[in-house]
């Protein structure tokens, strides 16, 4: 547990892949100030509430597992939710916020899931539904962690995110992870508001739309024109002229002077 704390908490401690930056978490302020709104008090729900899954969930991995690869992301990710339901308790302690103490009826049915399979089908449950949850809660992190105003939340979201982030990529080492059971992102929106599969090509403009040429608009394109033709006829005749008469003509002057 506390070699979980001291990684999650410290920024510089963080196992990030090379290359890869860790958010430094340590440069958020965590006060307590700002407007709070109601989805900011859903998310906090909701980060309690994946811990109250998700730490039995892990238990059950390293009770009723025959992988051993299977248990060790059980233990990892209930261990981290831990330290996680540690941050999100103090935060709805600072922000006067009511946690729940139970996880949700569907919650429930899942961990009543697993609780009746075993070895490989245990497995698969397990993994399936821990991905399947993360990948819920990732998009409504980073809509937290963009428009919220207050700092702790926003503390909150930022290290929630970190979390859940490596919770998916441990469930996906996994090698189980039923990918085409996931749900389909919504197609790109257009830029009318409707989707990019449905947006309508504008047709083209007919004489109607297109304003007509004035006089003074043909004038000025007849002017460039001739003058581009003009400009193209002396340079082919200078290019043209022969180089030794040239050459003769500036000797001539050379003798002269």
């Amino acid at each position: 547990m506390v070699a979980v704390a001291a990684t999650l908490l410290d920024p510089q401690a963080a196992r990030a892949e090379p290359g890869v930056p860790a958010p430094p978490s340590g440069l958020l302020s965590d006060r307590g100030r700002g407007d709070l709104s109601d989805a900011d008090r859903d998310f906090a729900t909701k980060v309690r509430l994946a811990g109250l899954w998700e730490i039995p969930a892990g238990e059950m991995a390293q009770e009723r597992s025959d992988d051993p690869r299977i248990r060790s992301i059980g233990r990892e990710i209930a261990a981290q939710h831990r330290v996680l339901d540690r941050f999100v308790r103090d935060a709805g302690k600072k922000l006067d916020i009511p946690l729940p103490d139970e996880p949700n009826s569907d919650q429930q049915g899942w961990l009543d899931e697993m609780a009746n399979a075993e070895g490989t089908d245990f497995d698969k449950v397990y993994i399936d539904r821990l991905r399947a949850a993360h990948g819920k809660i990732f998009p409504a992190i980073a809509t937290i962690r963009a428009s919220t105003r207050n700092d702790t939340i926003r503390k909150l979201a930022q290290r929630t995110n970190q979390f859940v982030m490596t919770h998916m990529t441990l469930l996906e080492s996994s090698g189980i992870v039923n990918f085409a059971a996931l749900p389909t992102a919504p197609p790109p929106a257009a830029a009318n508001g409707g989707t990019a599969s449905t947006a309508r090509v504008a047709p083209a403009a007919n004489s109607e739309t297109l304003s007509p040429l004035t006089g003074t608009s043909m004038l000025l394109i007849v002017v460039v024109a001739l003058a581009s033709v003009a400009g193209t006829a002396f340079t082919m005749r200078r290019l043209s002229q022969d180089p030794r008469r040239r050459y003769r003509r500036q000797q001539g002057r050379y003798f002269e002077s």
